[in-house]
Parts: structure tokens; sequence; C-alpha cells
């Protein structure tokens, strides 16, 4: 399985795409068809925690004050279930591995998986 979970409104999702290509890959934009429970919790097992697939840079994370509440993994869980931008983007699933956020690091590492 190849899949992409992105925001279409989001520039870097645009961009990284761009880089990597999408050909071959089922796309889904988390703003028009948000990421069901089973996909998180396989994403959760992947990267240890709920937490490492939060996006704190999400404008609602400080306008709700999030970022001054202990949250547990759950709590992490159940706000990415909720709304749509706690999710850190792109999410790229190849076969059994997957690849979360935009960092240099991890967007060389699709690169790698994708034999670029």
């Amino acid at each position: 399985m190849k899949k992409i979970y992105y925001l279409s409104t989001c520039d870097t999702c645009k961009r990284i795409m761009n880089e990597t290509g999408t050909e071959g890959f089922d796309l889904q934009d988390i703003k028009r068809q948000h990421i069901d429970a089973a996909s998180l919790d396989r994403l959760q097992k992947d990267h240890g925690s709920y937490e490492a697939l939060f996006n704190k840079r999400a404008v609602k994370y400080r306008a709700e004050g999030l970022n001054e509440k202990s949250l547990s993994d759950a709590d992490y869980r159940s706000l990415i279930l909720d709304e749509y931008t706690f999710l850190k983007r792109p999410v790229y699933i190849i076969e059994e591995a997957s690849f979360v956020g935009n960092s240099k690091q991890t967007i060389q590492d699709i690169k790698n998986r994708l034999g670029e």
C-alpha cells in the first residue's frame, strides 16, 4: 500500500509531494476526509505515541490553550481524530513503513524508501 495523508491547502505538503512524486499513491486530503481511528492507531504503533503524530504548530494548539495543559497520549489521539489540523503532515505510508512530518530527514527517508 502507498498512501499520502496531506492537506490540500498546505504549501509544504504540495512541495514535498512534488519532490517525491505521487504516482501510485492513494491521496487523502485530511480536510475532506479525516484520518480514521484504525489508521491513526497503526501510525501510533509505528511511531511510539500519538504525541509523535501531533502537530504542535497548529493554530488551534495555542488558541485553545493546549500548550499550557499536560496532555496524555489518549488526549492527543482524541484531538487528532476530532480536528484534522492536529495531524502532523504529510504522512506517507509506503508498504510497511510510515513517515510523518516535513523535516529534511523525513523527506530524505521517504526519497530513500522510494529508491530516489
